[in-house]
């Protein structure tokens, strides 16, 4: 005999479930085996510790520093955190001088170089271009140092320089100075910062390649916006090579359009125009087009990740100022191992006490409640660390607070579904039936529900400060997973468990007795009377209908025997 459409929907259901535990566990397996993912969510700074960086703002010719440019340079270095994966951090002022940036756990050296590399974003015009060292090749074919500049050199330009791009900023001083510079000397190691109006001398961020610079003609703060992808031909056809996004406001738009019609007929090294963070070049493209949209893209040799990191660079690189590091430190778990066991601890009490009255409400269904509560748990935890891995989550102690609460909130939605096919099976209708009915209604009040949790959770996010988004979050996430446990494993459990007999027997163990519940469907919308075993008002009625019924037998039998004395005496006299 064919399964019927229900059940065929019941096994679908759950065989989908049955994938998605599969490919979570075994990406994280995956990762655990060949990648650095472990089986445990990474901690956040209040329960495992970190490290600690004091930054120092450093400012030309000794300008004060106000408390608007701290907030904005708080608020930029937090969202460089945020783009390299590290989530939990906390980033604040000390005083009204320097930055405190804490990370959970061990940043790796990219985090922290992100961090560090704080000064502002400039572009400036490329004059010159050499090899990384000062080494110069004499006549006979050996390569010597180049000697370092010579006293009385002039050192100002002999005619003023039109533009950025003109050489005239080349006096011999400064040829001289750029000849002997190397990218292997301490000097070029340190933050190499030039007045904006000044040539700069310095390498790229790796050590390659020498450059002599114009002035800054860009501010990195002219940048709105900065991303990566995939680079498209000119009829939208992917090319296959990654490639950065950038995005001008206004008068950046304006600027680089001028400076991108100068440079486009220019050849060599005064072609290019360079991307200078913390006195380095990060990037020094060519200039093949006049750009007056303010919609530059680089293209080159990049990576996914190269392309992603200099996005991030471009669009949170432009800070008021420039940092030196005061201190690195690593620093202890602000609350530690205890307060987390004791977060754990509740949490298994709220689960036992969920666990009893469910089993004390719903009998043998209250199993279906414990289960699905397992089923939930083991997707957020499966998720959970493979966010922990994949995207630098870690889990907070307000982010455990968040998954105790969950509990509740799951619990709520399988108790507000057999509630509605109790009273289904109250209206009279099979087991079978009633499970269909009753999901029918169910479901638009689960998802009213969650719709509200998740609104609140995405606001509380949103709005609430660092320590608290890991409640929001973790708040969010079960509450999308709690849906689809009812989804994919509460219901279809239940629709298999109405086609089975002993469930179908109206078992008083089930939690489904139609008897208790008050009504037994008997066909034609026919029911019959709760039996005598009902007990409180329903009883009381019962009796009261009883002793009603009595008296008015009783009322009923008297006046038939008063009726047939009657019609005897009458007979008597007629005789």
């Amino acid at each position: 005999m064919a399964k019927s459409t229900p059940v065929k929907k019941a096994w679908r259901s759950l065989s989908w479930l049955g994938a998605i535990v599969i490919v979570l566990l075994g990406t994280l397996t995956a990762g655990v085996i060949w990648s650095n993912a472990t089986w445990l969510p990474k901690l956040a700074l209040d329960l495992q510790g970190g490290t600690q960086i004091i930054l120092a703002p450093q400012v030309e010719n000794g300008q004060a520093i106000e408390q608007q440019q701290l907030d904005q340079a708080v608020s930029i270095i937090r969202q460089r955190i945020d783009a390299s994966g590290v989530s939990e951090s906390e980033i604040s002022t000390e005083g009204s001088k320097n930055i405190v940036v804490s990370i959970p756990g061990t940043p790796d050296q990219q985090t922290l170089d992100r961090i560090k590399a704080s000064a502002k974003l400039d572009f400036r015009p490329v004059l010159m271009t050499s090899g990384p060292t000062n080494e110069v090749v004499g006549a006979d074919g050996k390569s010597t140092p180049a000697p370092s500049p010579a006293p009385g050199l002039q050192s100002t330009p002999s005619t003023k320089p039109t533009n950025g791009s003109d050489l005239a900023w080349v006096t011999p001083a400064l040829q001289a100075e750029f000849n002997a510079f190397s990218c292997d000397s301490p000097e070029a190691k340190t933050t190499n910062v030039s007045p904006a109006g000044e040539p700069l001398i310095t390498c790229d961020d790796q050590g390659t390649v020498k450059y002599l610079l114009g002035p800054v003609e860009v501010k990195g703060q002219d940048i709105s916006d900065a991303n990566s992808g995939l680079v498209q031909s000119s009829s939208g056809v992917s090319t296959g090579q990654w490639g950065v996004n950038i995005i001008f406001n206004g008068e950046g738009t304006k600027t680089f359009a001028d400076v991108t019609t100068r440079l486009n007929g220019l050849t060599g090294a005064q072609n290019q125009f360079a991307i200078v963070l913390d006195g380095k070049v990060i990037s020094a493209p060519t200039t093949n087009a006049v750009i007056t949209d303010g919609r530059p893209q680089i293209t080159g040799n990049f990576t996914q990740a190269s392309a992603k990191t200099l996005a991030d660079q471009l669009k949170f690189g432009a800070l008021p100022f420039s940092f030196k590091v005061q201190s690195q430190d690593t620093i202890s778990a602000t609350l530690g191992s205890s307060q987390l066991l004791s977060g754990l601890i509740a949490g298994l009490i709220g689960l036992i006490l969920v666990a009893i009255y469910t089993l004390f409400q719903y009998r043998l269904l209250g199993f279906v409640t414990i289960v699905s509560l397992v089923v939930a748990g083991l997707l957020t935890y499966l998720t959970i660390a493979l966010l922990s891995w994949h995207y630098g989550y870690r889990l907070s102690l307000a982010g455990v607070a968040g998954l105790i609460v969950a509990i509740g909130f799951t619990a709520d939605s399988f108790i507000v579904y057999f509630e509605r096919i109790r009273d289904e099976l109250r209206d009279g209708r099979g087991l079978e039936s009633a499970v269909e009915a009753g999901w029918k209604r169910a479901q638009r009040t689960i998802y009213a529900s969650k719709a509200t949790n998740l609104l609140a959770a995405i606001v509380l996010y949103v709005l609430a400060a660092a320590n608290v988004r890991g409640f929001a979050f973790t708040l969010g996430l079960t509450t999308i997973i709690d849906v689809l446990v009812v989804l994919l494993f509460t219901h279809p459990t239940l629709q298999l468990l109405a086609t089975t007999k002993f469930f179908n027997s109206g078992n008083a163990w089930t939690g489904l007795d139609p008897q208790s519940l008050g009504a037994v469907y008997r066909g034609a919308a026919q029911f019959r009377k709760p039996v005598a075993v009902s007990t409180g008002k329903a009883a009381a009625a019962s009796k009261e209908a009883a002793r009603r019924q009595t008296i008015a037998e009783r009322k009923a039998a008297e006046l038939a025997a008063a009726s047939s004395s009657s019609s005897s005496k009458s007979g008597g006299k007629d005789s």
